[in-house]
């Protein structure tokens, strides 16, 4: 019996995800079944089983793989001196996880911000996944952590300012823009690169200080 290689079970196992992920978008978890699964991607149930138990595994599956994505984009940053500046970072890592999933369409429109909406609200009922997603987001808001720092020794960014609220604002825009194209349809990411930059241009008017809290 030929030995099947390691780049076959590869694509398969992205075939039953990016399947799994257009049903969820869809139609939302709880609508989905496994059979909806198996007909969209085409598979019998033993060639799916193979690689997933059933439908929980698969949204943790998917959930662990977009968090690791954006995870790896800031960690990318990160390693830079300085890190791009805000606006550039969050809208150039968005992008690129948005243009990653483009190919997954519902009706014409991107499937992946309606499938990160489903996952917000599964959480609300599902501990695993809400254990997942919290790790997940840990992970992201430590690497932004680092980033705010780094802002912060190269003078960069006022640093009276904890790093931990400006990464939990930072993620707060992100996730904001992925859901207001969940629910009004698709946009260009640039436009959170813009908006970004806007107000990271406003000044204080009551600042009597000069904006000598920088540094």
């Amino acid at each position: 019996m030929a030995r099947v290689s390691q780049e076959h079970l590869d694509a398969r196992r992205r075939q039953i995800l990016d399947g799994a992920a257009i049903c969820f978008a869809r139609n939302g978890f709880h609508a989905t079944s496994m059979q909806d699964v198996l007909k969209e991607v085409d598979l019998s149930a033993g060639a799916v089983y193979r690689y997933f138990s059933g439908k929980e595994a698969l949204i943790a599956a998917i959930v662990e793989e977009v968090l690791g994505q954006v995870r790896d984009g800031f960690e990318e940053a990160a390693l830079s001196s300085p890190p791009p500046p805000p606006d550039l970072l969050v809208s150039s890592v968005l992008g690129r996880v948005l243009e990653s999933k483009e190919f997954l369409t519902v009706d014409g429109r991107p499937a992946f911000p309606r499938l990160v909406v489903q996952v917000w609200t599964e959480t609300l009922r599902n501990d695993q996944l809400a254990g997942i997603l919290h790790d997940g987001y840990s992970a992201v808001q430590k690497t932004w952590g680092r980033i705010v720092e780094a802002y912060q020794d190269t003078g960069m960014m006022r640093s009276d300012i904890s790093a931990d609220r400006v990464a939990r604002t930072m993620m707060a825009a992100a996730m904001g823009f992925l859901a207001q194209q969940a629910l009004f349809g698709p946009a260009p990411h640039e436009i959170l690169r813009d908006g970004l930059r806007a107000l990271m241009s406003v000044r204080d008017p009551y600042d009597t200080t000069g904006g000598s809290q920088l540094g």
